[in-house]
């Protein structure tokens, strides 16, 4: 019996189905007055060249950084997809409207986004820039083996459930407007992780072993495209906090500040959904040795602390 199943799937997704006025209207407003996202993720408090207040704001532009990035990968999720789904529009229903409605609420979820960001930047006062432009890297990540691409696309929506489950459900802290729209992506994605193990079955079922090697190869392509999207990223926040705070920070806290983001990065945009457990078992059903080669490449995506200079 398959896990998952595109009826159960399409069923939850209906029931849970919300609209983005629900989560957040164009006049709402953050309280910047406290942090948006968990420690674990942005590693933002433990600088001792920052104060209370710069460390509040790194962790805020942190914050925009996620659902920017989360917005950009979506990007390529959305038309992945569609483009799996069309060429079997008749021979299973289910699966055809399971994976329409999975495209649609990607597309709800990148205006959702949108919406956030346009607040955001309305309110904070400065400048965030985030990697892109989005189509480009879009067109680099679908160029990719079809395989590769599925792996790095089940692995983005486990790490998102990692990430809410563990770190940001629990947390008081948070801003209750963002905690509230992190829920509700969540509650979405839950359903996407589902589909994409289906979609990972599917594309990996006939093919060879060299063909699924090819697969893994191009994931971890992908996986090292997105990667140097995270060093530029860190110059981004780096220059966001600097504007913000409006001081420049020495030679060698921009050093440690770059080495303890970057690690934090990976970590939360690769590392954790990399090492989820799902992921890693729908890895070892298309290449039991690939589990074992990634576990043995995890540990560069772990977090670093920050050394005092």
């Amino acid at each position: 019996m398959p896990l998952y199943s595109y009826e159960s799937a399409l069923a939850t997704s209906q029931k849970i189905n919300w609209m983005i006025d629900d989560i957040l209207r164009s006049d709402d407003r953050f309280d910047f007055s406290r942090p948006f996202m968990p420690e674990s993720l942005a590693h933002s408090a433990g600088f001792d060249f920052l104060s209370k207040d710069e460390a509040l704001t790194l962790n805020q532009i942190r914050a925009h950084t996620y659902l920017s990035i989360f917005g950009l990968v979506e990007e390529f999720i959305l038309p992945f997809v569609l483009d799996h789904a069309r060429p079997r529009l008749a021979d299973d229903d289910w699966r055809t409207r399971a994976l329409l409605q999975f495209a649609g609420e990607e597309a709800k979820h990148m205006q959702l986004f949108k919406r956030f960001r346009d607040i955001f930047e309305g309110s904070f006062g400065a400048r965030c820039e985030v990697i892109g432009p989005a189509a480009d890297i879009a067109k680099a990540v679908l160029a990719h083996d079809t395989l590769g691409v599925a792996l790095a696309v089940l692995m983005i929506e486990w790490m998102s459930q990692r990430h809410y489950l563990e770190s940001i459900k629990d947390d008081g802290a948070l801003e209750p407007r963002f905690k509230s729209l992190l829920r509700y992506h969540w509650m979405e994605e839950a359903q996407h992780a589902k589909l994409d193990a289906l979609m990972v079955e599917a594309i990996a079922d006939g093919l060879s072993i060299e063909a699924r090697e090819r697969g893994v190869e191009a994931y971890l392509a992908i996986g090292k495209l997105l990667d140097d999207g995270l060093v530029q990223q860190v110059e981004f926040d780096l220059a966001a906090l600097e504007r913000k705070i409006g001081r420049t920070l020495s030679s060698s806290q921009r050093t440690t500040f770059r080495n303890v983001q970057l690690q934090a990065n990976r970590w939360t945009y690769i590392g954790s959904g990399m090492t989820h457990p799902k992921f890693l078992e729908s890895l070892a059903n298309v290449l039991p040795s690939a589990r074992v080669q990634i576990e043995g490449v995890a540990p560069a995506f772990f977090p670093v602390e920050p050394v005092a200079v």
